[in-house]
């Protein structure tokens, strides 16, 4: 539970690092946004460097930590397009983001 929880915390501040200058920051420098985004990084990998290694202690594979972090990564990145971005939700993303959760449940099947 506490991988999956500094995993979620992890993505949330990847996807605000890689994507919060589309809305309202396309004018600013590209070396600005850079430089923003690195510093928000640092936070993610505050909190995903430590997820890793407690879930691999945990006796979590490489691969089941991957594909977890897959899934989240996608789940923020949804919340984000659809409530920062205002980006329509299609039954592709839907499509897509049932594929990711099967591919998690292969890895886990039997744990």
């Amino acid at each position: 539970m506490q991988t999956l929880l500094l995993l979620s915390l992890s993505n949330i501040f990847m996807t605000i690092a890689w994507y919060w200058h589309l809305k309202g920051g396309m004018n600013k420098p590209l070396f600005s946004v850079i430089l923003i985004s690195w510093g928000i990084a640092f936070v993610e990998y505050c909190f995903a460097v430590p997820a890793n290694r407690i879930g691999y202690a945990a006796g979590w594979s490489a691969g089941q930590l991957k594909v977890a972090q897959e899934a989240i990564a996608l789940t923020v990145f949804l919340v984000f397009m659809i409530t920062v971005l205002g980006e329509a939700l299609h039954w592709r993303h839907i499509a897509a983001f049932g594929c990711i959760m099967a591919a998690v449940a292969f890895l886990f099947v039997g744990r």
